[in-house]
């Protein structure tokens, strides 16, 4: 129970540190990544809309103060927020689930979750969105609608049922692979080492890596638009050329200092037991 109370404590402070992070809830323009895929989120905390010819897939919430943005962005690039379908997350944690109640009441969208992270999908405590899951995934698993096809892969660690996101887009001719990132991050305050109310989270971070690795990625994205450089891309698509988000390097690049990272942390806790990350 007490380490219980610490972790819900720490994850509260993330939190807030997190709602210092101006970006988080400052606007920024919806725009087309490619074929059917678009960016409706704020500066960081990204939010996808996948259009098909039954509806709209979005993947992520954000918080409640973030959805007038994300109904407004939806609606500028032409779509209509009430023909959202089907509401997807990429891992529980407020910043990216924390209104998925409200757009399920708003849109009458069916909530689709990892099995693993239901429970905190589904609670009543503070700063979560107690909002009814309508279907629980599994590894692997398809989601489907209007002839467009997602997969669900398990990538636990920085939550139980943490989930990276992967489909095919039709892009001038090309069939290109789009992975978003569900989280690799180790926050500060995660216990790796005789964590009791997570003792496999560690080996569950190197489960994600592998999996990560082992992807087929061209257009490199994520839960965070700080993971595959949001803003700059942005701005060289605004200045022409070859779409920027295409960057396989760059994906490689990102899982590649990500897992150093963690191996780091997890060296670092092997050594000092019951130290959190900083």
């Amino acid at each position: 129970m007490i380490q219980r109370t610490l972790i819900l404590i720490l994850a509260f402070a993330a939190a807030l540190l997190g709602q210092g992070n101006p970006d988080w809830h400052r606007p920024f323009p919806a725009f087309k990544i490619a074929g059917n895929l678009y960016y409706v989120g704020t500066a960081d905390l990204a939010v996808y809309l996948v259009n098909t010819p039954q509806g709209n897939i979005l993947i992520n919430s954000d918080f409640e103060q973030d959805v007038p943005l994300i109904r407004s962005s939806i609606e500028q690039l032409g779509f209509k927020y009430k023909d959202t379908k089907i509401v997807l997350i990429s891992h529980a944690h407020g910043d990216h689930d924390a209104a998925t109640g409200l757009l399920k009441r708003e849109t009458d969208a069916k909530l689709m979750v990892m099995d693993a992270d239901v429970p905190e999908e589904e609670s009543t405590a503070p700063g979560r969105p107690g909002a009814h899951v309508d279907r629980v995934l599994h590894d692997g698993d398809t989601v489907e609608l209007g002839g467009v096809k997602l997969t669900a892969r398990l990538t636990p660690g920085h939550t139980k049922g943490c989930t990276t996101w992967t489909m095919q887009v039709q892009e001038g001719g090309r069939t290109l692979n789009a992975v978003i990132v569900g989280s690799p991050n180790v926050n500060p305050g995660y216990i790796l080492v005789g964590n009791k109310n997570y003792p496999q989270i560690a080996q569950d971070y190197v489960k994600t890596f592998a999996v990560l690795k082992g992807l087929p990625c061209d257009l490199f994205l994520g839960a965070h638009g700080a993971y595959f450089g949001l803003k700059a891309k942005y701005d060289k698509m605004k200045a022409g050329g070859a779409n920027p988000f295409i960057d396989p390097d760059g994906y490689k690049a990102y899982v590649a200092e990500r897992e150093a990272t963690f191996r780091k942390e997890w060296e670092r806790q092997q050594r000092n037991p019951g130290t959190p990350a900083q």
